[in-house]
């Protein structure tokens, strides 16, 4: 199963509001599950939106992550299914770390999704607030990745 089609399975699920979605094949299997309300999956792609967008009970939910308390932060969030890398490859340096800026479109992080490479970009020129997870730490759709404090 390749990218596009994980993508046409999860607009499925938004399309239908579907919360879990399992498929089971001979050789495959795949169970996608979207751990937040699908109002918060209405946003165009590409747009992530700024923490105090999301309602207060959704923000205390997510997985691995502690509330920033201020209100212009952008959450960067898993558009995969995954394996989280921090770096390109094991011997060299993490993309970002806690305090690195960044400019728009600068690689953030990689997602290993069925042998593919999925480069995570920053929507957003900033500074690198906060990285929930570990290197080689697997990875939900919509689940966050960093937090970023884009440019004044």
């Amino acid at each position: 199963m390749d990218t596009k089609h994980l993508k046409r399975l999860i607009k499925l699920m938004r399309e239908n509001n579907l919360q879990e979605l399992e498929i089971e094949e001979p050789e495959l299997k795949v169970r996608l599950k979207l751990g937040l309300p699908a109002e918060v999956f209405s946003l165009p792609p590409g747009v992530i939106p700024p923490v105090s967008a999301l309602p207060h009970e959704d923000a205390k939910a997510l997985p691995h992550v502690e509330v920033p308390s201020e209100e212009n932060l952008f959450i960067v969030r898993a558009p995969i299914v995954g394996t989280f890398y921090r770096s390109p490859t094991p011997d060299k340096p993490s993309f970002v770390e806690e305090g690195t800026e960044v400019k728009k479109g600068q690689t953030l992080c990689i997602i290993e999704a069925m042998k593919l490479m999925n480069e995570i970009e920053a929507p957003v020129a900033g500074e690198v607030v906060s990285v929930f997870l570990s290197n080689a730490e697997p990875v939900e759709f919509d689940e966050p990745l960093m937090t970023l404090k884009p440019k004044s």
